[in-house]
């Protein structure tokens, strides 16, 4: 008797485990039919500008309306906004081709918009613009940081002799100058050389992991360091 009663039992606990689950629905499979999205084309606010069509909310803060295009076959768009000196990265998600953002005064940004759409995992990226949200008026602005590095993050190459490149933008026009810091520990503290131009030759050890960091000047004394690039050497 009591091994039939012992029996049941365990019938009774393997048919809850069989009939119970996570209590998560699967995630739909994404649908082979439905067409891929198109990347969007950026409108506002303008690369490599000041953005002075914001409406204050406060001495320190603004309202500012991004603008794109719309995309084909989009869905949802996410709009991916940085802020260039903190590094603080944020997002937002609409169905509209537009998007009011409050953001700080005096303050440089980048934003690129990620197009989705449904039934697919599949996405497209529009280009990253940067622009620099007007605070209270100065007579000079901070460049922006140098940006679109070479070697990309993360890419490997070949040791020996390398030309480092980067990009850079200053909305007051002014002459730049440039520092270039090269090292194997992050932060890089080792200055490699200074520069006027967007490039700087270098020689490489093999088998070895850099760091190196650009620092660019204008002529009124304003300086932006770019963030900290990483790339390997091959063995």
């Amino acid at each position: 008797m009591k091994i039939v009663y012992k029996y049941f039992l365990f019938t009774m606990v393997l048919s809850l485990f069989s009939c119970g689950g996570s209590g998560d629905d699967p995630a739909p499979d994404p649908d082979p039919d439905v067409p891929a999205p198109k990347a969007a084309t950026l409108v506002f606010p303008d690369n490599n500008e000041e953005c002075t069509e914001g409406v204050l909310v406060s001495d320190t803060e603004s309202l500012v309306t991004f603008e794109w295009t719309a995309a084909e076959n989009t869905d949802t768009y996410m709009l991916i906004l940085t802020n260039l000196e903190s590094g603080e990265e944020r997002s937002s998600i609409t169905t509209n081709s537009e998007l009011e953002v409050t953001l700080e005064r005096g303050t440089a940004y980048s934003w690129y918009v990620i197009s989705r759409a449904n039934g697919t995992n599949e996405t497209a990226l529009s280009t990253t613009w940067r622009f620099y949200n007007a605070g209270v008026p100065v007579v000079n602005h901070a460049p922006f940081p140098p940006y679109e590095p070479f070697p990309q993050m993360g890419l490997a190459v070949n040791a020996g002799n390398i030309t480092l490149k980067w990009n850079s933008a200053d909305l007051d026009g002014d002459v730049l100058t440039f520092t270039l810091y090269l090292d194997t520990i992050s932060p890089p503290t080792t200055i490699l050389g200074e520069t006027d131009s967007n490039s700087f030759n270098a020689t490489l050890d093999s088998n070895t992991i850099y760091y190196w960091q650009v620092v660019v000047a204008d002529g009124a004394g304003n300086n932006t360091r770019s963030e900290i690039f990483e790339f390997r050497t091959k063995p």
